[in-house]
């Protein structure tokens, strides 16, 4: 299980994008990064440093997976035919966690790992408590007999801050479809994620 080690709005300050779109982000009251040295002014990128960052973002966004687990979803996605830069998006967007999040069972990505973790996830009537498990088209995932009564999945699917994707079909309060693998224009980040150089910050 990957365990973040910060506070997630750190991430966000860090990177001085509000990347979950969350509107308790702290850099909507704080643009200026954390900690003592934040409000300096900020030099100029170089190229490395540019891709860098879109690699944290992307990374980020999915819940600060551990650099290992990241990699190696990049190094699937370079094997894969067609645009890496696509596939990685598509990985990502299959984890079980993901899934769970973007059918709105959950109010943030580290919510939605938490109750994968804790056994409150289905797929295909199975229980299954890894947040990093690959949902293929056509799976099935419903939520157990307790998680219908938790009052977080109960605030997640009133949020209206995002909707359910295209790509995820919901059926009633506790049961969606994964029905597709999406493209990257599909993919509702908050924020515009550039696959693009995550790939160049890998090929170096």
């Amino acid at each position: 299980m990957s365990k973040r080690k910060a506070s997630k709005y750190k991430i966000d300050r860090r990177l001085g994008e509000n990347i979950w779109g969350r509107p308790k982000s702290s850099v909507n009251r704080r643009s200026y990064g954390p900690g003592q040295h934040g409000q300096r002014r900020k030099g100029k990128l170089s190229d490395f440093g540019i891709q860098l960052r879109a690699k944290q973002k992307l990374k980020g966004y999915y819940g600060d997976v551990t650099e290992k687990q990241f990699k190696s979803t990049y190094q699937e996605a370079s094997r894969m035919k067609g645009d890496t830069g696509q596939n990685l998006v598509g990985l990502l967007e299959q984890r079980l966690d993901m899934v769970v999040y973007r059918s709105k069972f959950a109010p943030t990505i580290f919510a939605a790992r938490q109750i994968v973790n804790h056994g409150h996830i289905r797929v295909n009537g199975v229980k299954c408590n890894i947040a990093s498990r690959r949902v293929r088209p056509g799976d099935v995932i419903t939520l157990g007999t307790k998680a219908k009564e938790m009052a977080l999945i109960a605030e997640a699917q009133a949020l209206p801050e995002r909707d359910v994707p295209d790509y995820v079909l919901i059926d009633g309060t506790d049961k969606v479809t994964f029905v597709r693998v999406p493209k990257l224009d599909e993919v509702p980040y908050p924020v515009k994620m550039e696959p693009n150089l995550v790939v160049e910050f890998y090929s170096r």
